[in-house]
């Protein structure tokens, strides 16, 4: 028996586990986790049910997928749905450097993954950002081709505006598009979430937990320190949003990471949850939001102690957010 509970990603997407674990803050994204504590939360988190491991190439530069592939060592490949995520390039520091969604970059980043999680098929592949020098169409023309010589499953996208969604979904069918979204990041419900619905497009929601503003320590660390919503002002403001949920969530004998997750996981059976977690104590309480039902008048509350915009501070710099076309 499990807390969790399965949704499908869109109308043509897998049926998966709700919530899903994002896997790149056990590549260092956040501080140092060594890689026996990696393997005992990916296993904690399937030995829960759980189903959903959302990935990317570049997360510790192909460390997240071996570390994935040492955990389905001895599990059955066919229970697990992989999403990943392609195209952000690196350099030798670790230093972001662009983005490539060519169809030639398409075809060789799939070959290094497979590789590297020990499979012969992902069952989502998305670029993580928009190419701006590649067209949409071109990109998930590519994807499509591996669709059907059955290397890949199902297309996704990421960080994409109502518009790029339209474009791609003209191309073939696209199941899911990957969106921070969260009580401080709510930037999709104006055009970009009535379109996916339009179209029968899921969303699977990252930053669920704002990077651990929202029932974490908040405190800066890893990637987080050149955060703007970490910053000075705007942390104190954004800790004290937060601090809003502490009575309500009490009241459901939830943490305060779980009401979030519930709130994400409430808003429509089109989204799914991707929490990630870098200690098992962290996936009880991921496989713990299931139990936590919120009701119109609880939501309506919620939306009243952190209202749409409240938040301070963009989510990434300034380059990272230019990169973002969802937010164009």
């Amino acid at each position: 028996m499990t807390d969790l509970g399965t949704r499908r990603l869109g109308r043509t997407g897998p049926l998966v586990s709700s919530p899903g674990l994002g896997c790149m803050g056990l590549s260092g994204a956040y501080g140092p986790v060594d890689e026996d504590e990696g393997v005992r939360v990916l296993h904690a988190y399937l030995d829960a049910g759980g189903t959903l491991l959302d990935t990317g190439d570049f997360y510790g530069s192909g460390h997240n997928e071996t570390l994935i592939r040492r955990a389905l060592r001895e599990r059955d490949r066919d229970e697990v749905v992989l999403s990943v995520k392609f195209g952000a390039l690196r350099g030798p520091t670790g230093r972001p450097a662009g983005i490539d969604a060519r169809p030639a970059a398409v075809r060789n980043f799939l070959t290094y993954s497979l590789q590297r999680l020990g499979t012969d098929y992902v069952d989502v592949y998305r670029p993580a950002r928009l190419d701006p020098s590649v067209p949409i169409e071109e990109t998930v023309g590519a994807i499509n081709e591996l669709v059907e010589q059955g290397y890949v499953r199902h297309i996704g996208l990421s960080e994409v505006g109502a518009r790029t969604i339209r474009r791609a979904a003209a191309v073939a069918p696209i199941c899911d598009v990957q969106l921070e979204y969260s009580l401080l990041s709510r930037g999709i419900e104006d055009e970009i979430r009535p379109a996916c619905r339009e179209l029968g497009i899921g969303v699977t929601a990252y930053g669920v937990l704002s990077r651990g503003l929202i029932g974490g320590s908040g405190e800066l660390g890893g990637a987080r320190a050149v955060l703007p919503r970490f910053q000075g002002a705007d942390r104190e403001h954004n800790v004290a949003l937060v601090a809003r949920l502490a009575e309500l969530a009490a009241a459901k004998d939830a943490s305060v990471a779980q009401l979030a997750i519930a709130w994400v996981a409430a808003q429509g059976e089109d989204i799914v949850p991707v929490v990630g977690a870098r200690r098992p104590d962290q996936v009880a309480t991921l496989v713990g939001s299931g139990r936590v039902s919120l009701s119109p008048e609880e939501l309506a509350r919620i939306d009243e102690l952190i209202p749409p915009g409240a938040a301070r501070g963009d989510r990434y710099p300034r380059q990272g957010m230019a990169d973002l076309d969802s937010e164009r």
